[in-house]
């Protein structure tokens, strides 16, 4: 399997499926207002409430894994700035 640039897609996570999706101005922005109140982007939002409706609809595959965990990893802290 390749990437679209042609390089092998790399082995462990299957690649992400990406989408062009046309929205009406006003919906795209209550979509975003919401994805904000619950701390994710709008793509992020996007893909819960799919996997939602699927799930609620009995459609939702069960080998989906589960929704791709954003922002630091866990673990590690953050390096501390020296003190004066």
């Amino acid at each position: 399997m390749t990437t679209p640039s042609g390089d092998p897609a790399p082995r462990g996570r299957p690649q992400r499926k990406q989408v062009l999706l046309r929205l009406d101005p006003s919906v795209y922005e209550a979509l975003a207002r919401w994805a904000n109140d619950e701390l994710r982007s709008a793509n992020a939002q996007i893909e819960f409430l799919l996997r939602r409706a699927l799930a609620e609809a009995g459609r939702l595959p069960g080998d989906t894994g589960p929704l791709p965990r954003r922002g630091r990893p866990p673990g590690g802290s953050a390096p501390r700035p020296p003190s004066a």
